[in-house]
């Protein structure tokens, strides 16, 4: 039986290749993973002056504000500590460079594509 894109398998692969291109710090690579008409919610997107609502749409866009995010974290690395599934998503547990703990909720549409990205850091 060939896996599907919402498949435990795929979605698990997928929330590890998320993970190993964040690493590489391969931008090209992050963004093959999502559709063109995405969107992007962080707290970060609101701290670097991206926008004011924390969230950017549209991969051309996600591309200039990850740049930037990249640029000002030369020492961006992630942990993976868990990944969870559901129907049509995954959420990458992990902890960052800094040690702060995060869940990547990702959202996929039909073509195993992320359309809904939310960065979801621990309330202090």
């Amino acid at each position: 039986m060939q896996a599907t894109p919402h498949d435990i398998a795929h979605l698990t692969t997928l929330g590890h290749e998320w993970v190993a291109a964040w690493n590489a710090r391969d931008l090209d690579r992050v963004l093959a993973l999502y559709a063109e008409d995405c969107e992007m919610t962080s707290e970060v997107i609101v701290r670097l002056g991206v926008d004011p609502n924390g969230t950017v749409r549209g991969k051309s866009n996600l591309r200039a504000y990850w740049s930037k995010a990249l640029a000002s974290l030369p020492d961006l690395h992630f942990d993976l500590i868990e990944i969870f599934t559901s129907p049509d998503s995954v959420i990458v547990f992990y902890s960052n460079q800094r040690g702060a703990q995060i869940c990547e909720y990702l959202r996929l549409d039909a073509a195993g594509k992320i359309v809904q990205g939310s960065a979801n850091h621990l309330a202090h």
